[in-house]
């Protein structure tokens, strides 16, 4: 099994080692460059290890800084996706797994970000002991130096008898350096699992302080807490012999007093490029929100879905991407993403958008779902559509085998795809790599299924008129029913079609047995490369690239499960 993982994620490893190194190398070169370098030895005199422990989170700081905007660039990871190199299959996984990466580098923001802040507190704790007595006479050289004109400082705390928060909070360095920490640390908390589904608009609002962050990230630089000796004095004032001939400072000519000056701010250059492509992928959003969207068909269905028709010029998707959604009556501000549920094919693009938070509670409202008659199309109000972005779904046509996995309002991506291959399979002069789908859809409540059956029945019908009723397998599952749906069930289980969906197909009543699913497709299809997608939560995410690396074999010409989650 660890060779089939090997297979599977060695991009993937090589990738993270590779940023991994990166950090490595960065906080070791910088790390040993302050412990070693003349420049800084007066520096540690006063401030030992810890200087080179906060210079050296700092630089990791600003590099990660660097990457954290990139897996989020969507136009930019679209533009990636369509780039040679990017059409090979394992470097498109890759561009999947980008707001794993985003969440990587997140962690080690903080990580960089905690070192940082305690190194600086031991810092200016050490810079306050250096204006004590008790010090030592060197320390005590260089923390009086610039209390005299001609002189430059190095100690930035000028008096022992001065409170050190005080002190620290009223430089540049400490007031920004506070205001990227409580910033931080909003992003941080709010970005769990539990705020975003309670409240969306919550996560999304302190994300967005980002743009807080950079800038102040830029300013903190300039506070230039930390000094140097400047390349000019150490020509002059040979620090190896000075430091033990503090009599002989000013008094000889080889130690003249040590001249100080700041490090100039580098945050700057790390971000430059990052933060131009964001306000690049910023443009181009509000291009598209001026952009007329209109709206030709609302659809209410059962367990609170909003089905939406809508038409723009020049909109071109392909199936299984997804788009972003702003309603300025709601809020000017907040964008959110959906997936499409229409094919290429159709002359309309469409979104269906269960209730699952105070915005989407909102745009239920606003397009009168709740009312017995539905708005005039004229009362309805403005939708911005931002996309459509490429997915991992949309490499489901690079298979010859398919599986399709769908939990909940998941189901959605696969709509689009469903619905594409019922128009290809129409179309003679279409050619499909794709020969055979396996389609399972595990759903709590019978309601849910309502406004998918159609779909699936068409598919059904059409499959069957064209002899291809092997080319789609599907398996619906449910999971919640009452006593009165089960007497009901029972009494019409004999009848040729589904109860629940009308289908030929009957449903499932419960929750499938993965080892029982993936020991048949990989005995169906022993030579395969079989593509896996799924759409649902993390448990069953996990259950299912479980067992993709379980029933994958070795060998390179046997069956080989590619798994690929649907990520926004």
């Amino acid at each position: 099994q660890m060779g089939c993982w090997i297979l599977n994620e060695s991009l993937s490893v090589v990738l993270l080692l590779s940023w991994l190194g990166g950090n490595f190398y960065l906080f070791i070169d910088t790390f040993c460059r302050y412990e070693e370098e003349d420049a800084f030895l007066y520096t540690r005199v006063i401030l030992g290890s810890s200087l080179a422990w906060a210079r050296a989170s700092a630089v990791c700081l600003n590099y990660n800084c660097m990457l954290i905007l990139l897996p989020v660039s969507r136009n930019f990871i679209s533009f990636l996706r369509g780039t040679i190199i990017c059409c090979r299959e394992p470097w498109k996984k890759q561009l999947g797994k980008s707001l794993k990466f985003h969440k990587l580098v997140a962690y080690a923001i903080a990580i960089n970000a905690t070192i940082h802040i305690v190194a600086h507190v031991v810092n200016m704790e050490r810079y306050h002991i250096g204006q004590s007595k008790g010090a030592g006479e060197l320390p005590n050289k260089l923390s009086y130096l610039g209390n005299n004109p001609n002189e430059s400082y190095l100690n930035p705390i000028r008096k022992y008898d001065t409170n050190i928060i005080t002190e620290f909070l009223t430089t540049i360095a400490g007031i920004t350096g506070l205001v990227i920490s409580v910033i931080l640390i909003l992003i941080m908390t709010s970005s769990t699992n539990f705020i975003r589904q309670v409240s969306y608009e919550l996560f999304w609002y302190t994300h967005h302080t980002f743009v807080i962050f950079f800038l102040v990230l830029v300013i903190h630089g300039t506070g230039q807490i930390v000094r140097r000796q400047t390349p000019e004095s150490l020509m002059l004032h040979n620090v190896t012999y000075c430091k033990d001939h503090l009599t002989e400072w000013e008094e000889t000519t080889q130690c003249p007093l040590p001249q100080f000056s700041g490090n100039e701010p580098s945050a700057w250059k790390w971000v430059l490029g990052p933060v131009v492509l964001y306000m690049c992928e910023e443009i181009i959003r509000f291009w598209r929100f001026q952009q007329k969207v209109v709206i030709t068909k609302v659809i209410t269905h059962p367990s609170e879905v909003l089905e939406l028709h809508m038409k723009k010029r020049d909109f071109k998707m392909k199936p299984g991407q997804y788009i972003f959604l702003q309603c300025p009556s709601i809020s000017r501000l907040e964008w959110h993403p959906f997936t499409l549920t229409s094919a290429p094919e159709e002359d309309f693009f469409s979104v269906h958008i269960r209730v699952a938070g105070d915005w989407t509670e909102a745009l239920f409202k606003a397009f009168g779902a709740e009312e017995t008659s539905f708005k005039e199309p004229w009362m309805l109000p403005r939708l911005a559509v931002d996309g459509p972005f490429g997915a991992a779904i949309t490499d489901i046509f690079h298979y010859q085998v398919s599986v399709c996995i769908a939990a909940g309002i998941g189901v959605t991506p696969f709509a689009s795809v469903l619905k594409s291959i019922y128009h290809r399979c129409c179309d003679p002069h279409t050619e499909l790599k794709l020969t055979k789908v396996y389609f399972y859809w595990i759903c709590r409540a019978p309601c849910a299924f309502e406004w998918f059956a159609d779909l699936l029945f068409l598919l059904e019908t059409q499959m069957a008129e064209k002899g291809k009723t092997s080319f789609l397998s599907y398996h619906i599952f449910l999971t919640g029913w009452d006593e009165n749906q089960a007497a009901h069930i029972a009494l019409h289980w004999d009848e040729s079609t589904d109860v629940i969906t009308g289908l030929k197909q009957k449903t499932f009543y419960g929750r499938p047995n993965w080892n029982n699913e993936f020991r048949k497709l990989a005995y169906n299809h022993s030579s395969s490369n079989i593509g896996v997608f799924f759409c649902g939560p993390k448990t069953l995410s996990k259950t299912l690239q479980k067992m993709c690396g379980l029933y994958s074999s070795a060998d390179p010409k046997g069956v080989h499960f590619d798994y690929n989650k649907e990520n926004f």
